[in-house]
């Protein structure tokens, strides 16, 4: 394995990394010779460390709730003392509370903003303040890689998930920060978008009727985090990937699609109506969430309370 792609004397931690996506992404670092630390909120952490030991790798669990931020501080500590350094942050854990918007409730709302969000802020948190400490101590940039796992639901909103919706564009926008304030210590924060077969999707995607690899198979996402977390992705930082199947895309930026500006320098209600109406005159700006077939979801999600 090129230098540059190996994570020989690297430590990382991956959330919810007991099944699906985590694990797929723990095991794609485990491979490349990371030391990994395993979060989850069951046994199964220690079902994935001993995966990884039993082919000659280095891996430890660390179970709990990763909105705890004492239990990511924890995460971290863990990889220090059992590996001797704390260099990749893969935030996977997540939960759905599928609901529309008319049934949300509190609970649903708090639970899956805790999970997503605020557990990606815990762990981002808890690693920065190691690195920014690091980097004092040294006098040098450290090797920080973080990579969060937003969705394309941040950018269309699928009907059924405003909350699932709304904690990606948060996570999205989280990473962003991280990438800037973490940039000058040497820090790396990419976000990826993927689309896997896994429990949590189990009721999103068509059963499987392809030959050979799965298109929707977590390894294929599993093999973008190795790469941004090893050496040769040193000049990634900042920037929002879709991955599945044979393909990975890297998103733009937003863009400004047009400017309406006042004639005089201030618009009156008739000149804004006259330049918003004529512009949308005939266009339906809905946002079609065509990146799953949600009739599931929203088939669930629709049922009264």
């Amino acid at each position: 394995m090129a230098d540059e792609l190996s994570l020989a004397g690297k430590a990382a931690v991956v959330t919810g990394a007991g099944a699906g996506l985590g694990r797929s992404e723990a095991l794609a670092l485990a491979d490349a010779g990371a030391a990994v630390v395993i979060n989850d909120m069951t046994d199964r952490a220690d079902e994935v460390v001993s995966e990884i030991v039993a082919a000659g790798g280095k891996a430890v669990a660390v179970k709990g709730d990763v909105s705890d931020w004492a239990l990511a501080q924890s995460m971290i500590d863990t990889a220090v003392s059992q590996f001797g350094s704390m260099d990749i942050l893969v935030n996977n854990a997540g939960i759905t509370r599928d609901t529309m918007i008319f049934n949300l409730t509190e609970d649903k709302w708090d639970d899956v903003l805790r999970v997503h969000l605020k557990g990606h802020a815990a762990t981002s948190h808890a690693a920065s303040v190691h690195w920014r400490n690091l980097s004092k101590e040294t006098g040098q940039p450290v090797y920080g890689r973080v990579v969060n796992t937003a969705s394309e639901a941040f950018l269309f909103g699928p009907a059924g998930q405003p909350n699932y919706g709304a904690a990606k564009a948060g996570i999205v926008a989280l990473t962003l920060s991280t990438a800037n304030g973490m940039h000058k210590y040497g820090v790396k924060a990419n976000a990826i978008c993927p689309r896997a077969r896994t429990e949590m999707t189990a009721d999103t995607f068509d059963a499987n009727t392809a030959s050979g690899v799965d298109p929707l198979a977590p390894e294929r996402v599993g093999t973008l985090v190795r790469y941004l977390s090893s050496p040769a992705s040193h000049e990634i930082t900042g920037q929002v990937f879709v991955v599945y199947g044979n393909m990975v895309t890297l998103m733009d930026s937003p863009k400004i699609e047009h400017k309406f500006v006042a004639a005089d320098g201030t618009f009156t209600p008739e000149e804004m109506n006259e330049q918003l109406s004529t512009y949308f005159e005939g266009r339906d700006r809905y946002n079609t969430y065509a990146a799953y077939s949600l009739a599931a979801i929203e088939k669930d999600a629709l049922k009264t309370e």
